[in-house]
């Protein structure tokens, strides 16, 4: 896939039902911009969007979706025609078929194929790449636990391990960054990019269309998206300029 083609992925961020953003993955900070997700959604598509970006904060938290939440999903995906990636509490295979049944395109596991690596080999074995690894770095590890909890392993090391056990597709954030709308952390994302080939999503960070430009300056043809959440919601940038910017590159 060419730089030119770099999907804008609008985020959607679920706690109790609601769409919220958080501050550097802080619980305490979250800022609820609506009682009504599915609205979001739907005009997320008719901007343009090819593909929308789901998290159960409550589910990465207790470790398993969460009801409320899951509800909304299942609205979402009724009323939208566009794939939906959801992460936030896939934990094992079993809750990432679960997942699937409901209507989501990919699941996203993070923390547990961060510290399990027959979970992950398992779920990547079965689903493919209906499997996405997220990897989210604090100064360069790996975080997890709803990123409360920090690893010995670089975000680097673990990319290439993954890959090596079978991994098709990354979603990488760098959580210093996240909703911090200040711009990306260009350094550890071309570092990811160049360890690993498979395709890569960026999250974190972008919060003017001067960032969605920077990536694409990256030339990476593995840069296959980026995820766009409180830049849209402030809002500091629109879904169509994002998306118009990603193509000048």
């Amino acid at each position: 896939m060419g730089v030119s083609a770099m999907q804008i992925i609008p985020a959607i961020d679920l706690k109790g039902g609601k769409c919220v953003r958080l501050t550097q993955g802080e619980f305490t900070k979250a800022e609820i911009y609506t009682e009504d997700p599915v609205k979001y959604a739907l005009r997320w598509q008719n901007e343009g969007a090819t593909r929308i970006h789901i998290v159960d904060l409550d589910g990465a938290k207790a470790g398993a979706p969460q009801p409320a939440n899951l509800d909304v999903l299942r609205q979402i995906i009724r009323r939208i025609t566009i794939p939906v990636q959801l992460g936030g509490g896939i934990r094992n295979a079993e809750i990432a078929e679960r997942m699937l049944r409901l209507g989501v395109d990919r699941v996203i596991l993070g923390t547990s194929a961060a510290q399990n690596d027959a979970i992950a080999q398992g779920a990547m074995d079965q689903f493919g790449d209906k499997v996405v690894i997220g990897i989210d770095a604090r100064d360069g590890f790996v975080a997890v636990s709803g990123w409360q909890e920090r690893l010995n392993e670089s975000a680097v090391a673990f990319a290439r391990r993954i890959v090596g056990m079978g991994a098709k597709r990354i979603i990488f954030t760098d959580i210093s960054r996240d909703g911090m709308l200040e711009g990306v952390n260009l350094t550890a994302l071309a570092e990811m990019l160049q360890a690993v080939s498979i395709p890569v999503i960026a999250s974190g960070g972008v919060g003017k269309l001067d960032d969605i430009r920077s990536l694409t300056t990256l030339k990476a043809a593995n840069l296959e998206g980026v995820i766009v959440g409180k830049a849209l919601y402030a809002p500091t940038i629109s879904l169509p300029d994002a998306i118009a910017a990603a193509k000048e590159g």
